[in-house]
């Protein structure tokens, strides 16, 4: 399915960017951009009218939802490392569309509450309600990247919740929310020129974190760690998705099209007045 704005792209992003069997990360170039064979400025314009249709779509969802019994729902889950741009597809994707329609939360270290629970308890509690577009600004996958890499759980339990999370996600899927899995997948050498840049300017340094360098030594552990995530948890019901994304231009257009995609798959409808429309007209002219 190609999404009715995106004329450009040149086949079904979607299934060029999907992770299948045999996937391999390391194959996957950055700095490409699949599918699309325009610029920047084109990107743009795209992007532009892209944001008219997910709009539209978004505010159908919503209406449906406060008209009909409707079950439907987006879950946009985003994963990447420090810098990749999952900010800017909040800001410039999915904030093109009315707030009220979308639920964002941007998972942290774990509270001692929450640590009393199991791991997808938190998480449980912010998934989205019919209608609504949610996004999880980094997710529960935090739990088999990190706890992985910096050793925070024992190897049974890591195991343990990729099949949590597969069942969980089916649940999700079962129950009308379509689940879309992106990993914006920059270089290291990208994150080290966007973390200079932070550095170098004044207006950036509240988006520097001095753990960002501790992490970034960890690099090889943790593209070890997200190639695990895609071999054990891209499913058929909630498949990942890989963006090339050194081109922040190309991921903003990737992921707005994959929502699209998803939008179109569930084809909210305008909700049908249940009153006399040509009454209620007559009426309101008589006032």
């Amino acid at each position: 399915m190609i999404a009715k704005s995106q004329k450009h792209w040149s086949g079904d992003v979607a299934d060029m960017l999907r992770v299948r069997e045999g996937f391999v990360l390391a194959d996957v170039d950055a700095q490409a951009t699949p599918g699309y064979e325009e610029g920047k400025v084109q990107a743009a314009e795209d992007l532009a009218a892209g944001s008219m249709q997910l709009d539209e779509y978004q505010e159908r969802l919503y209406a449906r939802s406060r008209v009909d019994a409707t079950n439907a729902a987006v879950l946009l889950v985003l994963q990447a490392m420090d810098s990749a741009g999952k900010g800017g597809i909040v800001r410039h994707v999915v904030g093109s569309v009315d707030p009220q329609g979308v639920s964002i939360t941007a998972f942290k270290k774990p509270t001692p509450e929450e640590l009393e629970h199991d791991f997808l308890w938190r998480v449980a509690k912010r998934v989205p309600e019919p209608g609504i577009i949610g996004v999880f600004d980094r997710s529960h996958y935090e739990d088999v990247l990190i706890g992985r890499v910096r050793e925070l759980a024992p190897h049974e339990e890591i195991e343990r919740r990729y099949g949590a999370i597969n069942t969980f996600e089916e649940q999700l899927a079962g129950s009308g929310t379509r689940v879309v899995k992106v990993m914006l997948h920059i270089s290291s050498d990208e994150q080290k020129a966007r973390l200079t840049e932070r550095l170098d300017r004044p207006d950036k340094h509240w988006k520097y974190n001095p753990g960002d360098v501790d992490e970034r030594q960890l690099w090889p552990q943790y593209m070890d760690a997200y190639q695990q995530v895609f071999e054990r948890t891209s499913t058929d019901h909630a498949p990942w998705f890989v963006v090339p994304a050194n081109r922040k231009w190309y991921a903003r257009l990737a992921v707005q099209h994959l929502l699209l995609e998803a939008l179109e798959a569930i084809d909210p409808q305008w909700p049908k007045a249940d009153f006399d429309v040509e009454a209620e007209k007559k009426r309101l002219a008589l006032t």
